[in-house]
Parts: structure tokens; C-alpha cells; sequence
């Protein structure tokens, strides 16, 4: 509830000219100038967007392992026609085309070092640490948040 208080000074004079001053309060109630939402879909809204931060960072976590994976594979020399290798440069080639002739490709003997993979990495951890800046610029959200009500 708002409270508006209003003072009124009154200044009254006796007949040994001493002002006395008389203060009068008053408190008038008033309704809110806005209502709010619920607090369960505060909660609720609070809830689904702290969710969302969180599956975005676990689907960056799990590319970038990905993207990890192509580099160690890459460097070591694996064989590209195994199984897991196969399976891991069939995933990550998407990721990486768009980064592909950036840098030249080293290599020593077997060993590749992709720069290109490497700058893929770094553009997708600034792209959704962006996005998730972005949301809690937006919509700001700590886990306490979400652990009351």
C-alpha cells in the first residue's frame, strides 16, 4: 500500500506575541499505480528463463567438447576412417566449415593443427556468452531467484 502524508504548519500568534506553531498530519491511502503479476508466474517466468541460460551454456559446453575432440584427434594423427573419429569429424565439419581457409593448416607429418576449429571455439563461447549476457540484461535472474517462493 502507498502512503502519501501531507504536513500542514499553522503559525498562530498569542497576545505576548509568541508564535507558537501548530503542525497538523495527515495520511491519506491511495491504490498502487501498477499491479504486478502473480507471484507463482513470477516464479514460473523467473524459473523458465534461468532454465533456458542453462540448457544454452550445456549445448555450448557440449559442442565446444565436440570441437575439442576434432582438434586432440586432428593433432594426434587419428586414423579418419575409424568409427569415433569418423564420427567425430562427421559432427564437427558444420561447425568448422564456416571457419575453414582463415588460417593455413599445420601439419607435421600425421598432425594437423586446425586454427580454424580453434577460432570456431572462440567465436561460439563470444556468441553465447553474448546470447546469455543478452537474457540477463533483459530478463535479470540469479539462482536465488529461482530457489525461493
Amino acid at each position: 500500500m502507498i502512503q502519501n502524508d501531507n504536513i500542514q504548519e499553522e503559525v498562530i500568534v498569542t497576545d505576548n506575541q509568541t508564535p507558537q506553531t501548530v503542525v497538523t498530519k495527515t495520511t491519506k491511502q491511495v491504490e498502487p499505480q501498477a499491479k504486478g503479476e502473480a507471484p507463482q508466474k513470477v516464479y514460473e517466468k523467473k524459473k523458465t528463463i534461468f532454465r533456458f541460460s542453462q540448457i544454452i551454456w550445456y549445448v555450448f559446453g557440449f559442442i565446444e567438447v565436440l570441437l575439442g575432440f576434432r582438434v586432440i584427434l586432428k593433432a594426434l594423427g587419428a586414423n579418419a576412417y575409424t568409427g569415433f573419429t569418423g564420427l567425430i569429424y562427421l559432427l564437427t565439419d558444420p561447425l568448422a566449415a564456416p571457419f575453414q581457409g582463415i588460417f593455413n593448416i599445420s601439419t607435421r607429418g600425421s598432425s594437423i593443427i586446425e586454427w580454424s576449429t580453434i577460432i570456431a571455439a572462440v567465436v561460439y563461447l563470444c556468441i553465447v556468452w553474448g546470447l546469455v549476457y543478452l537474457l540477463d540484461i533483459i530478463y535479470p535472474i540469479t539462482p536465488k531467484d529461482v530457489e525461493t517462493i
